[in-house]
C-alpha cells in the first residue's frame, strides 16, 4: 500500500516518525512524505540529543552533560531508526502539501511533536482538507500524540464536523503533557518554560484548556469518547506514569486505541504498539 506521512518543516518527534516508518516499510508498504515547502523535514533536536534539557543546558560548555536529557530524548532504538530514515530517498524528497493528492494514497499516518515548529503542520488548512479526504473516503488513518490534534481540527465535507466526531480516540493526555511540562519548566529547561507546550492557555482559560486532551475532547461527540488507560488495567502504573516506553519486545507500557480503520496513541512511549496496530489494519485490508 501507499502511505502518506506528512511532516512539519521542523520539530517533529523522531520516535513517532522513524519507528512508524520502519514498521511500515518492514511490512512492505511504500511511505511518501510531505512538508509545507517540499524540503526535507528536521526533527526536534532536543528530542534527538537531549542537550539543553537539563538545568545547565543553556551553558555552552555544559550542554553535553545530560541527566534529564537522556531520560527525555528518543531512546537508542528510535535514534537508530531515525538515522536510517534520514537516508531514505522518499524522506529526502518530500511532496509539498499543495501537491498531495489523497486519491493517490491508500492510508495516512499523522505523527506528533510538541515544539513550536509543529504549529505550521497543526494549523495547515490545506493539510486538514487532505486529512478530511482520507477520513471521508473511509481510508485507514493512524494518529499519535499531537497528530490527533491535527485530525481533530480536520472537518469532514460530509457533515461539517471534526472527522473524529463519533469516534473513539486517545491522544497525549493532560497528565502526561503536564508532567513533562512541569519537569522541563521547573527542573530542567527553566529558561524556556514553554518549550513543552505547543500552545499556552490565554487569560481566563482553565489549566489544560490548550492541551492536547482538552482540544481533542472538544471535537468529539462525547467526552467519554476520549480514552485513557482504564483504572483497573493490570499494567496501569507502567502505562500511565510516563516512566516507561514500549519496545518491539515489550508492549506492556503501551496504550493504543483502535476504532475501525482508525488507530490512535498517546506519546512516543506507545509507538511500537501503535505502528504494529496500524500495520495490522493495513494487512486486513490488503487483497
Amino acid at each position: 500500500m501507499n502511505i502518506l506521512l506528512p511532516l512539519p518543516r521542523r520539530d517533529y518527534d523522531p520516535s513517532e516518525v522513524a519507528v512508524s516508518w520502519r514498521a511500515l516499510r518492514a511490512a512492505g508498504h511504500a511511505v511518501r512524505f510531505a512538508t509545507p515547502d517540499g524540503a526535507p523535514a528536521s526533527a526536534d533536536p532536543l528530542m534527538l540529543s537531549g542537550e539543553g534539557l537539563d538545568a545547565w543546558g543553556f551553558v555552552p560548555g555544559l550542554r553535553k552533560l545530560r541527566l534529564i536529557g537522556l531520560a527525555l530524548r528518543a531512546n537508542g532504538d528510535a535514534r537508530a531508526a531515525h538515522d536510517a530514515l534520514l537516508q531514505d530517498a522518499a524522506f529526502r524528497a518530500p511532496l509539498r502539501y499543495e501537491s498531495v493528492d489523497p486519491a493517490a494514497f491508500d492510508a495516512l499516518l499523522l505523527p506528533g511533536g510538541h515544539a513550536k515548529g509543529m504549529r505550521d503542520y497543526l494549523e495547515s488548512e490545506l493539510l486538514q482538507a487532505h486529512i478530511a479526504g482520507f477520513f471521508d473516503a473511509g481510508k485507514p488513518v493512524a494518529a499519535i500524540c499531537h497528530g490527533v490534534v491535527l485530525a481533530a481540527r480536520s472537518v469532514s465535507r460530509r457533515n461539517g464536523r471534526s472527522v473524529l466526531h463519533g469516534r473513539k480516540t486517545t491522544a497525549l493526555t493532560w497528565k502526561l503533557e503536564k508532567s513533562a511540562w512541569d519537569l522541563t519548566r521547573y527542573w530542567a529547561r527553566f529558561w524556556d518554560s514553554g518549550y513543552y507546550r505547543t500552545y499556552a492557555e490565554q487569560p481566563g482559560e482553565s489549566s489544560g484548556y490548550r492541551g492536547v486532551q482538552q482540544e481533542v475532547t472538544r471535537a468529539l461527540a462525547c467526552p467519554a469518547d476520549f480514552l485513557d488507560v482504564p483504572a483497573d488495567d493490570a499494567e496501569h502504573w507502567r502505562k500511565a506514569s510516563g516512566l516507561f516506553r514500549d519496545s518491539e519486545q515489550d508492549a506492556r507500557p503501551a496504550f493504543v486505541v483502535r476504532d475501525g480503520h482508525y488507530v490512535s496513541a498517546r506519546w512516543p512511549g506507545d509507538v511500537h504498539a501503535f505502528a504494529r496496530a496500524f500495520v495490522q489494519v493495513l494487512g486486513e485490508l490488503q487483497p
